[in-house]
């Protein structure tokens, strides 16, 4: 699922068999392309709420076909295009419980300038095939300054299952799949500062406001010390934030922080530092154990200030435009404002791999188990399950008692292969 080692495992066989279209005899030029095929497939259980899950028990499956071309006419000049045919089906009466809690979310993706999107066919709630343009992007190198321009992917941070500076499409914690970024409209233009650090200038576009920023970043090293540093304004929001990461002994620690101003205050007030000033904080760390293949452990606090204080007055918040909006677009990542995360991995001889995760939220006492299991059948094929054990007070009616209480128990299988 989300585990690192296991994200490297599955990008890697795509890169490894690129299709190599051309490749100047006499020059730096070349084109290559990769193919992705996914299938996944869901069996729900969902909590007994007839107003949210018409029927308990359901299905779906979700079908990608990615092309992904990068051309390179010259040493300085490359340009990446990635194309997505996704067809989604789900049973009848399966409401939110349809996978969209563990499958990739592309409904309105923000931050883009025009919706590069096409509805090929659409039946009801129950099946969609839906072409998108995921990348689309020209990148020029000058000497030491590198631009990128067009739809992309911008990920920052250092958390593993949260985040506080990741600004842009960031993942959802439960969400099964994290090969693929959605691509963003920008402008980027980075530069050495020194031989360890470098900064760089990110301008988002969007539709709206509100789905537009203009940010500068400031990364790099100071000792064994990996950092950034990240100041500007997202949609609305003034912001701050920084991350590092940093060896302790034989362990790793990773933290984010950052605060936001936004333009009016939160519904259940603001942070430390004033009513309209929001915190978001990430703390974490890991640990390789030496047992048999090697354990590896994460583990992670994360705190939004975005979140409800009270999880039993979500419901009536995402009923105001911007509050939904904030949470459909990413802004936090909990409907609350606790949660705790721990996370193993041990790998198993061959290319089979086992893992096990725990979400929590201290708040409320709800959670989910997430055990999950890898095999690299081949260069080209990957096969993996995941189930979603959660507990927690069910909602009532449509009125959210518990963070994990109000997401079905599920299996999921994915099986991908690489061209």
């Amino acid at each position: 699922m989300f585990w690192l080692t296991i994200a490297s495992c599955l990008s890697a066989p795509a890169d490894a068999l690129a299709f190599d279209v051309w490749e100047s005899a006499d020059g730096p030029g070349s084109v290559t392309l990769d193919v992705t095929l996914k299938w996944t497939t869901t069996l729900s259980h969902a909590p007994d709420v007839p107003l949210l899950y018409p029927e308990r028990w359901s299905a779906a499956s979700l079908w990608r076909m990615r092309l992904d071309a990068r051309a390179t006419p010259a040493s300085w000049l490359s340009v990446n295009l990635a194309s997505v045919e996704r067809a989604r089906l789900v049973s009848e009466g399966a409401g939110v419980a349809g996978g969209s809690f563990i499958l990739p979310g592309y409904e309105d993706t923000p931050y883009r300038l025009f919706v590069a999107e096409d509805d090929l066919v659409s039946v009801g709630d129950t099946y969609s095939l839906v072409h998108d343009l995921d990348r689309a992007s020209m990148s020029i190198e000058l000497g030491p300054v590198r631009a990128e321009v067009g739809r992309q992917a911008i990920g920052w941070g250092r958390g593993v299952l949260f985040s506080a500076t990741d600004l842009f499409m960031p993942f959802s914690p439960l969400e099964s799949d994290r090969e693929w970024r959605a691509g963003v409209d920008a402008v980027r233009v980075s530069f050495p500062l020194t031989d360890l650090v470098s900064a760089e200038a990110v301008g988002v576009g969007g539709k709206s406001e509100e789905q537009s920023a203009v940010v500068g970043r400031v990364f790099g090293y100071l000792g064994d010390v990996d950092g950034e540093i990240v100041i500007g304004r997202r949609g609305e929001d003034d912001m701050v934030g920084a991350s590092f990461s940093l060896p302790v002994g034989s362990a790793e620690l990773h933290g984010e922080a950052a605060a936001f101003r936004v333009p009016e205050p939160m519904p259940d007030g603001g942070g430390l530092l004033g009513d309209d000033i929001v915190e978001k904080a990430v703390v974490g760390g890991s640990y390789a154990v030496d047992v048999g293949a090697g354990v590896y452990i994460v583990g992670e606090y994360h705190y939004s200030g975005f979140g409800v204080a009270d999880i039993k007055d979500a419901s009536l918040r995402l009923l105001d435009s911007d509050f939904a909006e904030r949470y459909a677009r990413g802004d936090f990542s909990l409907l609350g404002r606790q949660a705790l995360a721990l996370q193993l991995q041990y790998g198993l001889s061959g290319n089979w791999s086992l893992g096990c995760a725990w979400i929590a939220s201290p708040s409320d006492g709800s959670g989910v188990l997430i055990p999950s299991w890898t095999w690299l059948f081949s260069d080209s094929i990957t096969l993996e399950g995941h189930g979603y054990l959660t507990y927690g007070e069910e909602p009532e009616g449509l009125i959210v008692m518990s963070e994990y209480g109000v997401v079905p128990s599920s299996a999921l299988v994915r099986i991908s292969f690489y061209y």
